[in-house]
């Protein structure tokens, strides 16, 4: 049997809207199994998620490839739901993948960027879920770029709260336009958060996620644990701490070596939520036979 696995996603890193994004050691993983008169995805997440073929990944799967010969799939995800950590990129990337497993494409990465992107609309999702690690990303609805690097060595302290924020009230709160003073200083600050990244410099990174003005600002009313955790975690020592992708996941880099230190003072925080030690996946998505 065939196995596809796809890490979780955290999108944004703070002045990165819609352009940054890692990949996260939490992972989906689809088995496909034998053939069936029609499509079934065994799963243990509950009857919000469907076990037929109005599943995303079956339904993406479909979108390339309608007459595609239904099997049994068993899914396994790792990823919550409606957090911020990319649970539909996931999806969209495993679905993807299946086509082309099934429906023998042959595809590239580039190319399940481009089918990936026009599915889901933002690059910072998914791009993470195919590369894996760092990557910046564009669309201008017409073609996706991506490049990927290494992230510096780190632990991403990542507080997912018991409490869902759908990905369109996040985006509903965004204005339609910012100021170019605004524009210009978090523009700015992501293109110094990807050098620091790419010469490895943790601290620095850290500090220009802290400096958004694009969606932070305005999400703060439905997250109101993220200024909590970022006044916390500075004291602590981290290095910087963001909202993940639309929220209400928050979270804050640190140093491994004082990673178990700092994640014991933010766990005094009196949060609905659990917290995660996590590594930034170096690979993303993955096919074993």
């Amino acid at each position: 049997m065939t196995t596809i696995r796809v890490p979780a996603t955290s999108a944004n890193l703070g002045p990165g809207f819609d352009s940054i994004g890692i990949a996260l050691e939490l992972y989906l993983t689809v088995t496909i199994a034998e053939t069936r008169a029609d499509w079934l995805i065994e799963h243990e997440m509950g009857a919000d998620v469907p076990s037929d073929e109005h599943n995303l990944i079956i339904k993406t799967a479909l979108a390339l490839i309608p007459d595609l010969e239904p099997h049994r799939l068993i899914m396994r995800s790792e990823i919550p739901l409606a957090r911020g950590l990319g649970s539909s990129s996931s999806a969209i990337i495993a679905g993807i993948e299946l086509a082309n497993q099934l429906g023998d494409l042959d595809l590239t990465q580039y190319d399940k960027l481009q089918i990936a992107v026009k599915l889901e609309g933002h690059p910072d999702n998914v791009a993470p879920a195919i590369y894996g690690g760092f990557v910046t990303a564009t669309y201008d609805d017409v073609e996706a770029d991506a490049i990927s690097a290494p992230f510096p060595a780190a632990r991403a302290l990542t507080f997912i709260p018991d409490a869902e924020l759908l990905t369109s009230a996040s985006r509903a709160i965004l204005p339609e336009k910012v100021s170019l003073r605004a524009a210009v200083a978090t523009s700015s600050a992501a293109n110094v958060l990807v050098a620091a990244v790419l010469r490895g410099d943790l601290e620095l990174a850290g500090r220009m996620m802290e400096r958004d003005q694009f969606h932070e600002t305005y999400r703060e009313t439905l997250v109101p644990h993220l200024e909590q955790i970022r006044d916390r975690a500075r004291d602590a020592g981290a290095c910087g701490t963001y909202l993940s992708g639309a929220g209400p996941t928050v979270i804050s880099m640190v140093p491994p070596a004082e990673a178990e230190e700092i994640l014991d003072e933010l766990q005094q925080l009196p949060l609905a939520g659990h917290w995660l030690n996590l590594a930034v996946a170096p690979a993303g998505l993955m096919v074993e036979a």
